[in-house]
């Protein structure tokens, strides 16, 4: 590869990390033609970009981007595949279930990048299938601030059906 081939490699690369949100480093060497092709299906049904990158491009990329990327540094050891996602857990619930019909136990999740926090090592990977997104955060606090107004709501509505029966049992009482 040239000069100028690796740096519009490098280029690519730290606009790709500038733009996401989430992207997960992984080791997928070892897995035979026919479970990787599995694999790269199962990432393009899942809007998964899957790319296959060498540690020292990768590296210069990272430390071109604007994120604090030092703690995935370690991690870019042996063979490397990125993979960039739209939701953050994504991923991860894709390398559990991937894994679950693949024997050999590929893709290792060697780090990932979710909402400006980083996570390094295999022993990660629940971790990240129970984060939810920012959108899912955001509706469960939407949800929970409209939780006491529709208790309030409802015992208003609720108690004004009372109110009416009791005033109708009196006023036949007296008559």
């Amino acid at each position: 590869m040239r000069k100028e081939e690796k740096s519009e490699l490098i280029k690519s690369l730290t606009d790709q990390i500038n733009a996401a949100s989430y992207f997960y480093l992984t080791d997928i060497g070892g897995l035979n033609v026919e479970n990787s092709n599995q694999l790269r299906r199962l990432c393009f049904r899942r809007d998964v970009q899957l790319q296959v990158v060498k540690n020292t491009l990768l590296r210069k990329a990272m430390e071109k981007s604007e994120k604090q990327l030092d703690e995935l540094y370690p991690a870019l050891e042996g063979p490397t595949t990125i993979m960039f996602a739209e939701a953050g857990n994504v991923p991860a619930k894709l390398i559990k279930e991937f894994r679950k019909k693949n024997p050999q136990g590929k893709p290792l999740l060697k780090a990932a990048y979710v909402e400006e926090t980083c996570y390094v090592g295999e022993n990660q990977l629940e971790n990240l299938i129970n984060i939810k997104s920012r959108l899912e955060l955001i509706a469960d606090v939407v949800a929970l601030l409209q939780s006491p107004a529709k208790n309030v709501i409802g015992a208003l509505q609720g108690g004004g059906h009372k109110l009416a029966g009791i005033l109708e049992t009196l006023s036949e009482k007296k008559a």
